[in-house]
């Protein structure tokens, strides 16, 4: 299989992931975990599961001048881009989050543009309008499942710059994924992240009565350690080395689509027209900001 459709696949399979997880993860918030402790168990069990993959990987040195962007990607990645996150769930709705977080690929470009010289074609352009229509009709048009939401104004806006602390850490970490493989990458991430996330986070999760947690919290909560973190952190590093940056950040139009869809298998939502048609515009918008420009003949 061509490993350019191999990476579209990754990015798809990891918005899917991250759209469930908007509604899984603020259903164990705050009964059976607060968010800042839902990060550090995040960042430990990816941690771990990466250190013990990465003896099946390369033995790789990482260059000393690679070890500052390494820290700036574990800090926007790992833990403002997932303490954000976290706790902007647990103030406002699964659907706010999944929708609002689609402003990354606008910054993503922006940055890229600035930071790393990135081309922008006029069809990235009309890819990122098109699957941003889609994900603005389904927060204009779509009904919202009822949630303990405290201070969504607040919980809106720290997903806004969770949004933009992860379209950094997309810039940071494209160099680094041209020179290390995807393990050696995840486990060296992972380990600063539970350092510094560690001071951060520790009150929260010591609270958490672990013994009297039932069956279907811990499940969910494995969930979110292996599907959301280890495996979608995986799946855009693969992605990653065949796509841009900008490319990858448009498949986040994938989530809040993923998001209704589960609500709707699990009888939380409805199907109607307006969904369809905001599916199909995030569908083509996606496709226009992931095709690969053809060389200009001469």
């Amino acid at each position: 299989m061509d490993n350019r459709l191999l990476a579209i696949l990754a990015a798809t399979g990891a918005s899917t992931i991250y759209g469930i997880n908007h509604t899984i993860a603020k259903g164990l918030m705050p009964v059976y975990i607060e968010p800042f402790g839902f990060i550090l168990l995040r960042v430990t069990g990816a941690a771990i599961l990466f250190w013990i993959i990465s003896f099946w990987g390369p033995k790789e040195k990482i260059a000393t001048s690679d070890w500052p962007r390494i820290v700036g990607c574990t800090i926007f990645g790992m833990v403002i881009n997932m303490l954000l996150f976290f706790k902007g769930l647990s103030l406002s709705t699964p659907i706010n989050s999944s929708v609002i977080i689609t402003v990354s690929p606008i910054l993503v470009l922006i940055l890229a543009a600035i930071l790393i010289k990135e081309r922008i074609t006029p069809l990235k352009v009309i890819g990122i309008v098109t699957g941003l229509a889609g994900a603005l009709t389904l927060v204009l048009f779509s009904t919202e499942t009822t949630f303990n939401a405290p201070n969504i104004p607040l919980g809106n806006l720290l997903f806004i710059i969770n949004a933009f602390s992860y379209g950094l850490y997309l810039i940071l970490v494209k160099p680094l994924t041209a020179k290390y493989h995807p393990f050696t990458l995840m486990k060296w991430l992972f380990l600063f992240a539970i350092i510094i996330n560690f001071p951060i986070t520790i009150s929260e999760f010591s609270r958490v009565e672990w013994t009297s947690l039932p069956i279907t919290v811990i499940w969910k909560m494995a969930f979110v350690v292996v599907g959301t973190t280890f495996a979608t952190y995986l799946l855009n590093i693969f992605a990653l080395k065949e796509l841009s940056a900008s490319a990858i950040s448009a498949f986040i139009y994938l989530q809040p689509l993923v998001a209704i869809a589960f609500a709707v298998g699990t009888g939380a939502d409805t199907l109607n027209t307006v969904k369809i048609t905001a599916a199909l515009l995030v569908f083509v918008g996606v496709y226009m900001v992931s095709r690969k420009a053809k060389p200009a003949r001469i």
